[in-house]
């Protein structure tokens, strides 16, 4: 199994830390995604060309990281990160939307810092996405205390989005929020978290 790479896309870094918690070996393939240039050898299978681009062990070409951490979990050994139904199905599918979105939103925010030329630059643009991190932080804060030692695709979600605002916007303080701080902290220790850490 093969996924087109970014060390910095934390969509990819959920792929890989699920991938890593079902013991599953996935090569990881550089890559030179970007939303205006696009790396052609992605768009010659996946017409969006964006990571994760993920090649499954029968060569079926598959994304975006929601299928692809499915497809894993699926076809492992030992599917465990998706509950199979009922509350805890909802519930962690529902913890892994809000991270996504979040993680969209810190995107466009970085987007709009280094890619959008200064002149052309919207404040209340990048201001409206820094509104949806701040509801999500709150909404994520109420939830932490029973995240307890769980580890699904949402709380393996939520612990990716997290990092990301780490590596493009520390200045963010988000650990005023003291019990997903504390849970966070816990979580970053698994191997799976430190094995597919961010660049510095």
């Amino acid at each position: 199994m093969q996924v087109y790479y970014s060390p910095f896309s934390p969509f990819v870094r959920k792929v890989l830390v699920c991938a890593a918690e079902l013991g599953i070996d996935v090569e990881r393939l550089p890559s030179n995604a970007h939303p205006i240039t696009r790396d052609q050898n992605i768009v010659a299978v996946n017409p969006l060309g964006k990571v994760p681009t993920f090649f499954a062990g029968d060569g079926e070409v598959l994304y975006d990281s929601r299928v692809i951490c499915e497809y894993l979990d699926a076809t492992s050994a030992q599917p465990r990160l998706f509950p199979a139904s009922g509350a805890a199905r909802w519930q962690s599918l529902r913890e892994q939307a809000l991270a996504d979105g979040f993680v969209e939103a810190a995107l466009l925010m970085r987007y709009e810092q280094v890619v959008r030329p200064d002149g052309l630059r919207y404040q209340p643009w990048f201001d409206g996405q820094h509104e949806k991190i701040a509801s999500a932080l709150g909404q994520l804060e109420t939830w932490a205390p029973s995240f307890g030692d769980r580890v699904d695709i949402g709380t393996i979600s939520i612990a990716c989005a997290l990092a990301y605002l780490d590596l493009r916007f520390p200045e963010e303080g988000w650990r005023t929020n003291k019990a997903l701080a504390a849970w966070h902290a816990r979580f970053s220790e698994r191997p799976s978290m430190k094995s597919t850490q961010h660049p510095a």
